[in-house]
């Protein structure tokens, strides 16, 4: 086949890909992870069921996929904000915002029996240690210039850092979740002896 009809095939597959992944997503939240059906999603999209079959087995792999989508996409927003704060102390703080209001936001769009769903299982531990390396480098980065504290070890505080921030899901308000980084950026700033 020419190159121009495979990169047309390949372009209707990802566009058919995106759309099943953002139809299901506006079902979910519409209707709950348990009404959502591949008949529904195949109707949502515009696509028949047994096309539907052709990219997903079953409505599990498309919330995955979707959620693997949404991480993404998270992890590439933290790597840009890190690659726009001019020192280390900048690139972290920054991060850890990024992060907070990541977390307060995704926080509504997928609890209860979505974010247990999601949450579990191997897909998302790659992600989880990908996050943990990213803050962890910051931290190492920030120890060298005497923006961190280097009395802890940077894995250490990285940990330190997810579990505190983990709590801005349940901040009332941005405001809230600004105080929070803060509070957490704190805790990492050299001991004063």
């Amino acid at each position: 086949m020419p190159k121009l009809w495979n990169e047309t095939i390949e372009a209707h597959r990802r566009a058919v890909r995106e759309a099943t992944l953002d139809a299901t997503a506006a079902l979910v939240a519409e209707r709950g992870l348990l009404s959502v059906t591949m008949s529904r999603i195949a109707e949502e999209t515009g696509i028949g069921r047994a096309t539907l079959y052709k990219y997903f087995p079953d409505v599990e792999a498309i919330l995955l996929a979707w959620h693997e989508r949404q991480v993404a996409g998270h992890l590439g927003h933290l790597t840009e904000v890190r690659d726009q704060a001019v020192d280390a102390g900048g690139r972290l703080e920054a991060v850890l915002g990024a992060y907070a209001l990541i977390s307060s936001e995704s926080h509504g769009h997928h609890a209860g029996e979505l974010a247990a769903f999601l949450h579990r299982g191997q897909h998302v531990a790659g992600t989880r240690q990908q996050l943990r390396d990213l803050i962890r480098d910051l931290l190492s980065e920030g120890a060298e210039t005497g923006d961190v504290r280097n009395d802890v070890a940077p894995e250490e505080l990285a940990s330190y850092c997810l579990h505190a921030l983990g709590a801005a899901g349940s901040m009332p308000s941005e405001a809230a979740v600004r105080r929070l980084v803060a509070v957490t950026v704190t805790g990492l700033r050299p001991r004063a002896d």
